[in-house]
């Protein structure tokens, strides 16, 4: 397997935070589907007729360690907002003023 190559190309500071802000929302996407994904795995194993304590709990387990990383992620992904937003606000087009 080849690394990725990243072209060196030179954008502006508004470009690369923006570039970022949309970096953190897709990995928020991500997120959503993985938490829906466990979700939908507890509903599964309490709906299966033949499983007993043991089986739910097994599940519950690997839905809290999922959980429990997923929360790990979004402290980072705070993190890495939290050093964006700055950047932000610089940026913001104002409209322009009217001369009344």
């Amino acid at each position: 397997m080849s690394m990725p190559k990243i072209e060196n190309i030179d954008i502006d500071k508004c470009s690369a935070a923006s570039a970022l802000l949309q970096s953190i929302a897709l990995e928020e996407a991500a997120i959503s589907h993985i938490l829906n994904a466990e979700g939908e795995k507890i509903q599964k194993i309490i709906g299966m007729p033949n499983c007993d304590h043991k089986d739910i709990l097994e599940v519950n387990k690997s839905v809290q360690e999922t959980v429990e990383k997923i929360t790990s992620l979004e402290a980072i992904l705070k993190e890495k907002l939290d050093l964006v937003i700055p950047f932000l606000k610089d940026c913001c087009k104002k409209p322009p003023k009217s001369e009344e």
